[in-house]
């Protein structure tokens, strides 16, 4: 059995849970985030890692492409989606779009929901959290796929 190895750390009795730090990098790696929190009470630990630039050099290697010249009328952009009044997600982790594999998604768009109605899950650290809705309405958008990382306050879906 894998023994819990704690470390000092810079403050009077701050000890540091080296097979936390290590599994929570582990959370790192397996998804592709580049940071991740957890507290315990008044205990604290982030991980992080930095993201991977491209050196310089590969990208001042690639021959330049001709440039057209600019058309006279540019289409408008896009406008960006308002998320502002989607549920956002409470914590880093994966988001589950059903109870368990192969069964029906919680939710579908166009779906009357009420308050505390199930609309996903977020795996953290192993542990289920449900997320629910925080009030009746029709779900307008799912914003995320099933089994897809997400991040803290990162949109999921919106209720309206």
């Amino acid at each position: 059995m894998a023994e819990n190895k704690a470390v000092s750390g810079r403050g009077p009795g701050m000890t540091i849970d080296e097979k936390l730090v290590r599994q929570l990098a582990d959370v790192l790696a397996d998804t592709g985030l580049t940071e991740i929190e957890v507290e315990e009470g008044d205990r604290r630990i982030r991980v992080s890692r930095a993201a991977v630039a491209a050196p310089a050099q590969q990208i001042m290697a690639q021959p330049m492409a001709a440039q057209a010249p600019p058309p006279s009328a540019q289409p408008a952009a896009p406008a960006e989606p308002d998320h502002s009044n989607a549920i956002k997600s409470p914590m880093v982790g994966t988001v589950y779009l059903a109870p368990e594999p192969g069964a029906d998604d919680f939710v579908k768009v166009g779906d009357q929901v009420k308050a505390g109605d199930t609309l996903l899950i977020v795996e953290a650290m192993k542990v289920m959290n449900p997320i629910t809705a925080p009030s009746a309405g029709v779900v307008k958008q799912i914003l995320v796929e099933n089994a897809q990382p997400v991040e803290f306050d990162q949109p999921m879906i919106v209720v309206g």
